[in-house]
């Protein structure tokens, strides 16, 4: 049996074990095997499971990208608003003030009669042009205030609005979590429902599918000579490396376990390019390479709908976190349907 379905088959062992009291464990009857299904569909069938576990996984970890970016949205406009509404006090202040002068002010006499009835009509000119002067300062005033009022009414609005968002988001995430937990208890139920013998020919059958599968790409021409890396890519190559055997968990981003792309991404973020997420972003907004001209760094994106990535390490191998109860590794570059590459340190 390969090493990666046995560790598989030990997790599946040890949930089922751990759900059992003591006596319950030693009474509980085994499984009934499904014997009448045959190693290629059961292989599909964990295969399929497998990969909605990880789009599930996927989904989830863009879910808490927006939720990460909500939040610090959230936080900002909190800011924002707190400053709005010191200032905004302020102006009500000044606009009290300007209110208090205008009443002792108050007088029934036209300016025009105050300009003929003085001593010193140039004077009282003046003194006019002190008063229009005072009067636009006012009128600013008064204008700063309704600005003011103004935008600190946007700002709590977009504030309420982005709170009701993060609300939506956490909502979001939550299904999405339950979704891969369910994923991955059908991954288990399966697992356990199998006997010894089954596991043995699921594991070689699916090895040597993988080895089919390289072989094919390898002949078709697919693949060039190996590109130079980057000195950004070889960086990524070597912080991927160097977290080789530390365990898939989904959703992780290191430093102790991680998901597929969170490897990818952490380990471009350590070469000084910071890249999408998930795995689906990483696809949509990074510049495609032809395999033929893939050099260390590159990133291979599996599956038609982008659930799963890899790094290319060279010689036709990448370096990837497999998937639940499995551990990072290096393996051959068609261990997946590869759907194309894409090239970080070459952003539009």
């Amino acid at each position: 049996m390969s090493g990666r379905l046995l560790r598989l088959v030990g997790t599946a062992a040890v949930a089922a074990h751990a759900a059992l009291t003591p006596t319950a464990a030693t009474a509980a009857p085994e499984p009934e095997p499904p014997h009448d299904r045959s190693v290629a569909e059961l292989l599909t069938d964990l295969q399929r499971l497998y990969r909605e576990a990880e789009e599930a996984t996927e989904a989830y970890n863009a879910t808490e990208e927006k939720l990460r970016e909500q939040r610090a949205e959230v936080a900002r406009l909190d800011r924002a608003l707190a400053r709005a509404r010191l200032s905004l006090h302020d102006s009500r202040v000044a606009a009290g003030r300007l209110a208090r002068q205008q009443y002792q002010n108050t007088t029934d006499i036209s300016p025009y009669v105050r300009l003929l009835l003085a001593r010193d009509p140039q004077r009282a000119l003046d003194q006019g042009h002190v008063i229009g002067q005072l009067a636009r300062e006012r009128a600013e005033t008064v204008g700063r205030l309704a600005g003011t009022e103004h935008r600190a009414d946007e700002l709590a609005r977009r504030a309420r609005e982005a709170l009701d968002d993060q609300l939506v988001l956490t909502e979001r995430k939550k299904k999405e979590r339950d979704d891969v937990r369910e994923r991955l208890d059908e991954v288990e139920e399966l697992l356990a429902s199998l006997t010894a013998e089954q596991l043995t020919d699921l594991a070689d059958v699916e090895d040597k599918g993988i080895e089919k599968a390289q072989r094919d790409l390898v002949t078709s021409g697919a693949l060039g000579d190996d590109a130079k890396p980057s000195e950004q890519g070889d960086r990524a190559v070597h912080y991927a490396l160097r977290q080789l055997g530390k365990p898939y968990e989904w959703g992780a981003e290191g430093p102790g376990t991680y998901d597929c792309s969170g490897l990818t991404s952490e380990a471009w973020a350590h070469a000084g390019t910071p890249i999408p997420r998930t795995s689906q972003e990483q696809w949509e907004r990074l510049p495609k390479v032809p395999l033929k001209d893939l050099r260390p760094g590159d990133l291979v994106i599996y599956f038609p709908q982008a659930t799963h990535v890899a790094m290319y390490v060279g010689e036709g191998e990448v370096v990837h976190a497999p998937r639940t109860g499995e551990r990072i590794e290096v393996a051959p570059l068609a261990s997946n349907p590869i759907l194309g590459a894409v090239r970080p340190d070459e952003l539009p």
